[in-house]
């Protein structure tokens, strides 16, 4: 039992130290590798259900980002080549230099895309989950000024002990907002939103949003996918709002851009992983022509 009277679970996977930080990394299954990375703030516990579904078939890869789930905190803060090298050395610390399927939701499909674009050769395909979309983006502030002024931030909310008073609520009710149905918590997340680290990471993360979209934006002229496999798959809960539907056609004008596949989950609200995690997994599978399980529905 924990010091306040809570049972805590034991997490799996194993802690390895790659570019000079402790990263919590999960493998599991067998077969093609298929690398799970989650949006700004997210826990390797996201992936549970779709990496259940993919390691009958593949070698899942899924890892905390520094300061995120159980991983130690980075020197410096986030940036989309950055988060793209972080894969790559992971998979190298695993021994699985060879090409990968990667996966990456909200502020990953950033990473994801940075990633193929600037390691073609270890690349088979990306699933774009509700992926970030910005057309244009430009940061307003510059990258340091940005980065200063969040971590003073995270600090003072530290020193006050907002994260251990409300990080947990804050998760949950970011999880409710965020999904169309009820899903358990895990006995790994109230622990981990607790923390100062898991704060600081979250408030960098966004800090560095509007940098990282400029960088993979800054990628697209000259590192090309080169005919690599691409699907963009949108949530989408269900309704007709111009927003929901606003949502929806820039998501199939990202595909259009990446000269990807369109694809619609629903119903699914953002956590789409969370919510329709047989659409993310058939994604997958479908993306490498997988006969055994039927895509999730085309869009036109």
């Amino acid at each position: 039992m924990s010091g306040d009277g809570r049972r805590k679970s034991a997490a799996p996977g194993r802690m390895l130290r790659v570019d000079g930080v402790v990263l919590h990394v999960l493998r599991e299954g067998s077969g093609p590798v298929c690398v799970l990375s989650g949006g700004l703030g997210m826990g390797w516990f996201d992936w549970d259900a779709v990496a259940a579904r993919l390691a009958p078939h593949r070698t899942v890869v899924r890892f905390d980002r520094p300061g995120l789930g159980l991983s130690a905190p980075a020197p410096e803060p986030p940036t989309a080549a950055g988060e793209a090298a972080r894969i790559a050395h992971v998979l190298d610390a695993l021994g699985l230099p060879g090409p990968c399927t990667v996966v990456g939701h909200s502020l990953a499909a950033f990473h994801a895309e940075a990633f193929a674009r600037l390691y073609p050769d270890r690349v088979t395909g990306l699933v774009l989950a509700d992926g970030s979309v910005e057309e244009d983006p430009r940061p307003l502030l510059p990258r340091t000024v940005r980065t200063a002024w969040a971590g003073g931030v995270a600090s003072v909310l530290s020193a006050a002990g907002v994260p251990r008073a409300l990080g947990p609520a804050a998760r949950r009710l970011t999880t409710r907002v965020l999904t169309v149905r009820d899903h358990p918590r895990d006995p790994n997340e109230a622990g981990a939103y607790r923390t100062s680290r898991v704060l600081r990471a979250c408030v960098l993360e966004n800090a560095t949003y509007g940098h990282q979209a400029a960088e993979v934006a800054a990628l697209r002229p000259d590192h090309p996918l080169d005919g690599v496999p691409v699907t963009v798959l949108a949530a989408y809960e269900g309704s007709e709002t111009p927003r929901e539907l606003r949502w929806l056609e820039r998501q199939r004008a990202l595909a259009a851009r990446l000269g990807g596949t369109f694809a619609v989950a629903a119903p699914a609200g953002h956590l789409v992983m969370a919510d329709a995690p047989d659409a993310v997994a058939a994604a997958v599978l479908t993306l490498t022509a997988d006969p055994d399980l039927e895509g999730p529905r085309r869009g036109r």
